[in-house]
């Protein structure tokens, strides 16, 4: 193995390739090499070669996607659980929950999940440049800017009546949305501390144990909220109580977990570093949480569009139905995109270009496959797949309108969280933020308003400017990932990681000698 950032000359010429190899690949010797460090994959020359390289990446691409795909889940059930329960008591009180789950829980989410695609990259690239020991000091540093962010969250959650009714909700719901929506602070708090360490154990792999950890945690969930909300009938106070315990089992697991010595090497305590280079590790993560929030206030968005067409409510509830289909087919994808995110920063962490791009090509293949098969079930259902959400035949006549859109929308969005994956893997956020910009908000948004409003094309004219938005980002997004230099990429990763991470010596004591079950 070379020494690290020992640099080869840069190969320009170009070689006649052959049977599947990929187009452009100039990649031959790696620019870095990690002590310690697998070598970057043979050149691909032939279809018997793909294939068998293929395959190993889909092993491990499964292996890493489906743990994330039921975390996601498992998570996200969490809320949708809660949801269910409150359904027993009054409709204004499961009015009151589903509207701070969506709104004002659902705003704290989206912010902190988007910050913590920072923490992906870096912890990923260090973790494939065996810089283990900062995965720690990371994590802790991701802390103290989430607690920064919880706090500058706490007066929504202080004053949500009041943001609400601003906003034109009921004066009742309004009100007792309000109140539930002090009851969860604590989950507020449960999401800063938990996303750090998700992405902590995402970066080394250890998504099995995630799984298990949102498996128990879902089962405590509905046995908990069944025993405060229907046996003893608690109401609103039992649902924030078992909801918040439950996320707090998440983070408090996982925790425990790392501190017992499972993760050697990567957590050696806590440590004063973690209060260095906060600047610049703050300005990545907020410029994350642009970047993702940017995503979910175009969806909506779109839904206020919808509200301002004739015969409004027909219309919200056909874009409604599709936006929440669209919505689970994501939790799927999403396990993809921090497979693809952690697999590209880990292997340009670990100097290993021609493995990142190959890792992309098979991740987009996959995924696209996958949407296939979601448009095929769309279109072999367009007249029935809305009847298990409605008896409306309106609202179900409006949404087989939108099958074929809707079908090449869930198409085009199991492509779309992969490349944004590959983005935050190599650590691009900043720039899916501007392109998000002009995509949905300059293209997207007032095009679905020109179609549905002014043409009079109604939920088919917003959802079609919408698809245009995603269609458009999707394109920029694949045109740059093909220009890539991905030598370049694995060069800059090692910067990367000391430009927003900053470097601290390693430990005298290495932690690879703590036994797994040793407590720190």
């Amino acid at each position: 193995c070379d020494p690290i950032n020992q640099e080869h000359p840069y190969q320009k010429s170009r070689t006649r390739k052959k049977g599947c190899e990929m187009a452009g690949d100039e990649l031959h010797d790696p620019l870095i090499t990690v002590e310690g460090s697998e070598a970057d994959i043979d050149q691909i020359t032939n279809c018997s070669q793909f294939v068998k390289e293929a395959l190993i990446v889909n092993k491990k691409l499964w292996c890493f996607a489906g743990p994330s795909i039921f975390t996601a889940i498992a998570q996200y059930s969490l809320g949708a659980v809660t949801q269910v329960f409150a359904g027993h008591l009054t409709t204004l009180e499961l009015d009151a929950v589903s509207t701070e789950n969506m709104v004002i829980a659902g705003l704290a989410f989206g912010i902190m999940l988007g910050m913590g695609s920072a923490l992906e990259t870096i912890c990923g690239q260090a973790f494939g440049a065996k810089q283990l020991h900062m995965l720690g000091v990371y994590m802790q540093r991701s802390w103290i800017i989430y607690i920064i962010m919880c706090i500058i969250l706490l007066p929504i959650y202080i004053w949500a009546s009041p943001i609400l009714r601003f906003f034109g909700q009921n004066q009742e719901i309004a009100k007792l949305a309000g109140r539930f929506a002090l009851y969860m602070i604590p989950q507020l708090f449960a999401y800063g501390a938990n996303f750090p360490i998700q992405k902590f154990l995402r970066a080394q792999s250890k998504v099995v144990t995630m799984a298990w950890i949102s498996a128990v945690a879902l089962v405590f969930h509905v046995f908990l909220s069944w025993l405060l909300i229907v046996r003893f009938q608690f109401g609103l106070v039992g649902a924030a109580v078992s909801l918040n315990l439950s996320w707090w089992i998440v983070v408090l697991a996982q925790f425990s977990y790392i501190i017992m010595g499972y993760c050697p090497g990567a957590w050696t305590g806590f440590s004063w570093s973690a209060f260095h280079d906060l600047g610049a590790f703050a300005q990545v993560s907020i410029t994350s949480a642009i970047m993702m929030c940017l995503e979910f206030w175009y969806y909506m968005l779109v839904v206020v569009l919808t509200g301002r067409l004739k015969n409004a409510q027909t219309a919200v509830a056909a874009i409604s139905i599709c936006t929440n289909l669209n919505g689970w087919e994501m939790m799927i994808f999403l396990g993809f995109n921090a497979a693809i995110s952690v697999r590209i920063s880990n292997e340009l962490g670990a100097g290993r270009p021609r493995a990142a791009k190959f890792s992309i090509l098979v991740v987009v293949i996959t995924a696209a496959l996958i949407g296939v098969v979601f448009l095929s079930l769309v279109l072999a259902l367009k007249d029935v797949y809305a009847l298990p959400f409605t008896n409306n035949p309106e609202v179900a006549h409006e949404v087989s309108k939108l099958a074929v859109i809707f079908a090449f929308t869930l198409l085009l969005n199991s492509v779309q969280p992969v490349l944004t994956g590959v983005a935050v893997g190599a650590g691009w956020q900043w720039l899916v933020a501007y392109i998000n910009i002009a995509c949905y908000y300059l293209v997207g948004l007032p095009l679905a308003f020109f179609l549905g409003s002014k043409l009079n094309m109604g939920v088919q004219g917003v959802w079609s400017g919408m698809f245009t938005g995603l269609l458009l980002q999707a394109l920029i997004l694949t045109g740059i990932t093909l220009s890539t230099n991905w030598n370049k990429e694995a060069q800059l990763a090692d910067s990367r990681i000391k430009k927003w991470g900053g470097s601290v010596e390693p430990p005298v004591e290495n932690s690879n000698t703590r036994k797994p079950g040793q407590v720190v």
